[in-house]
C-alpha cells in the first residue's frame, strides 16, 4: 500500500489547513486510514480514524476542530484543521491500517506550522 500527502504549510492562529493522503495499491486488508501528528521528534499521537466503512472518529485533544472526509472515487482522505493553535504545530502522518490494527504504510509526513 502506497499513500501519497499533500496539503500542510504554514497558518495563522485561528486559520485552517487540509491535508490530503492518496491510498493506492493492494489495499484488500485496508480497514481504516489514521492521522498521526509527531511533535518535535516525539511519539506520534493519534489524531483521527476513518474506516473504509466511513466512520469517524477524532481524538478527544481536537474534537471539534479537526474532521476527516473522504473521496471514495479517489481513494483519498482529507484531514481538515480549523481553528488552528500553536500546539497544533507537528509533522502530521496519515497511515492505512488492517483490522488488526497493523499498519500496512505511512505517508512521508506534512509539516504544519502555526506560529504563536
Amino acid at each position: 500500500v502506497r499513500l501519497a500527502q499533500s496539503g500542510g504549510g504554514l497558518a495563522q492562529a485561528g486559520g485552517s489547513l487540509r491535508l490530503s493522503c492518496a491510498v493506492s495499491g493492494d489495499t484488500d486488508t485496508m480497514n481504516s486510514v489514521k492521522w498521526f501528528r509527531q511533535i518535535d521528534g516525539k511519539k506520534r499521537d493519534l489524531v483521527g480514524t476513518m474506516t473504509t466503512f466511513g466512520f469517524e472518529n477524532i481524538e478527544d485533544f481536537v474534537k471539534g476542530r479537526f474532521s476527516i472526509s473522504t473521496d471514495n472515487a479517489k481513494n483519498t482522505f482529507y484531514l481538515q484543521m480549523n481553528r488552528l493553535k500553536p500546539e497544533d504545530t507537528a509533522v502530521y502522518y496519515c497511515s492505512a491500517v488492517d483490522s488488526f490494527g497493523v499498519s500496512l504504510g505511512w505517508g512521508q509526513g506534512s509539516q504544519v506550522t502555526v506560529p504563536a
